[in-house]
C-alpha cells in the first residue's frame, strides 16, 4: 500500500526562495502547498488538509506570527515551523509563544529544515494512540477494541465513533474545533462531512447518557466539549 506523503503548507513571500523551497521538499517526497502572500493564508488552510506548517514570519498584510496564532485556533495539534531573518530573542520567543514547533532563521541548511521536519512528524506519529484506555467518568473506554463499558454493559464503537471519542477524552473540558475534528476524522470539512459527525455525536451523546455527569456540549459555530462534572447535580 502506497503511504500517502506528509503535506507540507508553506506560506513565504520571496518568489525564488519559495519556489526553490517548495521544489526541494516535493523533491523530498513531500506534497507542498505554497502562499505567497499573509491575506490569503487562512483561508487556503481552511480549504486543505495538511500535516505540517512553515510560516515565514515577515510577509505583507499579514505576519506570520498572526497567521500562526490563527492557525491554532483552527487546528491546535498541527505542528508549525517559523521562518525568518530576524535573529533577535524576542521574536524566538514570540514565536513559540504563539505555539510554534520551532524556529529557523535565514539563512539556513535546507538539510537541517528537513531533519526538523522529519523529527517533528516522528513525535506527532509516535504520540498518536499511544493510551489505550480512557476513564471517562463511570465508563471505561478501549480505543483500541473501541469498546465502551460501563459495569456489565458494553457498547461497540464504529472507528469513527471511537477516533472522535479518544480526541474528546483527550482533551476533557476543552473546546475540540470541527474543522479540526473533521479534517481529522473524516478528511474533509464540506456540508455533508459536518452533518455526518454531527449524527456521531448525537450517538455518543447517547452511549454516555447513563452518566449523569458527562455532557458533550455543542459550542455554536465553533465545536464541541466533553464536560465531566464532579458533582453533577450542581450547575457548572
Amino acid at each position: 500500500m502506497t503511504k500517502q506523503p506528509v503535506r507540507i503548507f508553506l506560506v513565504e513571500d520571496d518568489l525564488s526562495f519559495g519556489s526553490v523551497l517548495k521544489s526541494y521538499l516535493e523533491l523530498n517526497d513531500y506534497a507542498v502547498e505554497w502562499v505567497d502572500d499573509g491575506k490569503y493564508a487562512l483561508d487556503t488552510f481552511r480549504r486543505g488538509t495538511f500535516d505540517l506548517c512553515i510560516l515565514d514570519v515577515m510577509l505583507p498584510n499579514i505576519d506570520g506570527f498572526t497567521i500562526g496564532s490563527e492557525i491554532r485556533k483552527i487546528n491546535p495539534l498541527i505542528p508549525v515551523i517559523f521562518l525568518t531573518a530576524k535573529k533577535l530573542k524576542e521574536d524566538v520567543l514570540k514565536g513559540y509563544g504563539v505555539g510554534g514547533d520551532d524556529y529557523i532563521t535565514k539563512p539556513f541548511d535546507t538539510d537541517i529544515l528537513l531533519a526538523k521536519i522529519k523529527a517533528i512528524i516522528a513525535r506527532r506519529d509516535t504520540g498518536s494512540h499511544t493510551r489505550e484506555i480512557y476513564e471517562i467518568g463511570k465508563f471505561s473506554f478501549n480505543f483500541r477494541l473501541r469498546i465502551l463499558k460501563s459495569g456489565d454493559k458494553e457498547i461497540k464503537l464504529s472507528p469513527k465513533e471511537a477516533q472522535l471519542l479518544e480526541m474528546l477524552a483527550n482533551n476533557p473540558n476543552s473546546l475540540i474545533p470541527r474543522e479540526m475534528a473533521l479534517k481529522k476524522i473524516w478528511g474533509s470539512d464540506d456540508y455533508f462531512t459536518a452533518r455526518s459527525m454531527d449524527v456521531y455525536i448525537t450517538k455518543l451523546r447517547k452511549y454516555l447518557s447513563d452518566d449523569e455527569s458527562i455532557t458533550i456540549k455543542n459550542i455554536h459555530g465553533a465545536g464541541f466539549q466533553l464536560i465531566i462534572r464532579e458533582n453533577p447535580g450542581s450547575d457548572s
